[in-house]
């Protein structure tokens, strides 16, 4: 075998597995910029992980502070072989508070001390991929998801609305490298007033390159931007985090290592997340 023919076959052979892996764990931890490519029918991940946000800011408790996210939990069903059903969120986030300021829903808050607790919200959604990818055309999927208020005002991390948002999702492998971008609407009501609302755009674009058949690094930026002339309405005003880590895959687990950095004000300074993500088949579909 000449060195030119085993470097093809290593190439293809990294191809082969990031292809696999873009399917069996499409949705991707750490990051959060979703694949078109779904788990599959009749398959199910389990994810959890831990996440540290430093600095973050509450705009409309005016809290600033400090937050553990333990853990962070996902489901995902495959309902069919282009379709799957998820459900993320987790049960206890604490913030260790630095600082206060006045801000629309201050008064609010009920807790005393310099820490406060809430489950997290809970984001429902479906995703259906519309177009497998071939060697010369991306995958193209959507997804459609809710965020329901768990979090509360009293707490100084909720906003208590039921948010809705719908993304186009497109993916394309180059060699070793996976490439995915998203673009949609977010509909996210005014926590202050009733009668108001806030249309976002959501934006996500990730790479992730293959090191190894099992290694991969990986890297994002993903948030919403605010489409009003003038100030959002608090708590729906522009957001973005870059995320760079990396993952590893044996067999049907994962686990996951990543950075974060905050592009806006309300967002955490520094972060850091690591999590572990398992995929079985669980039934069959007809």
């Amino acid at each position: 075998m000449t060195a030119r023919t085993g470097h093809f076959l290593g190439s293809t052979l990294i191809v082969m597995v990031l292809i696999a892996s873009s399917s069996a764990f499409a949705q991707q931890r750490p990051l959060l910029t979703q694949d078109p490519e779904t788990i599959g029918a009749g398959r199910v991940l389990i994810e959890g992980g831990v996440e540290h946000d430093a600095d973050v800011y509450y705009p409309l408790s005016g809290l600033t502070g400090n937050l553990w996210r333990v853990p962070v939990v996902g489901v995902i069903v495959g309902v069919g072989s282009i379709a799957e059903v998820q459900l993320t969120g987790g049960p206890y986030d604490r913030l260790t508070v630095t600082g206060r300021q006045p801000a629309p829903l201050s008064s609010m808050t009920t807790f005393t001390g310099d820490t406060t607790s809430d489950v997290d919200d809970i984001i429902l959604a479906t995703k259906v991929r519309v177009a497998g990818e071939t060697q010369s055309r991306p995958a193209f999927g959507l997804r459609f998801a809710t965020r329901l208020p768990n979090a509360k005002h009293a707490s100084g991390l909720g906003q208590d609305t039921i948010d809705f948002y719908a993304t186009a999702l497109v993916g394309k492998t180059f060699q070793s490298i996976r490439i995915v971008a998203n673009m949609g609407l977010g509909i996210m009501p005014d926590p202050t007033r009733a009668d108001r609302q806030n249309d976002v755009l959501l934006y996500g674009v990730s790479i992730a390159r293959a090191v190894t058949g099992e290694i991969e690094l990986v890297g994002e930026i993903n948030g919403r931007l605010n489409t009003r002339s003038g100030d959002a309405p608090p708590g729906t005003e522009s957001r973005g985090v870059i995320r760079a880590g990396a993952r590893y895959t044996r067999g049907p687990a994962r686990v996951d290592a990543a950075l974060l950095l905050g592009v806006t004000t309300p967002d955490p300074a520094l972060g850091f997340t690591v999590g572990f993500t398992y995929v079985f088949d669980a039934f069959k579909t007809p």
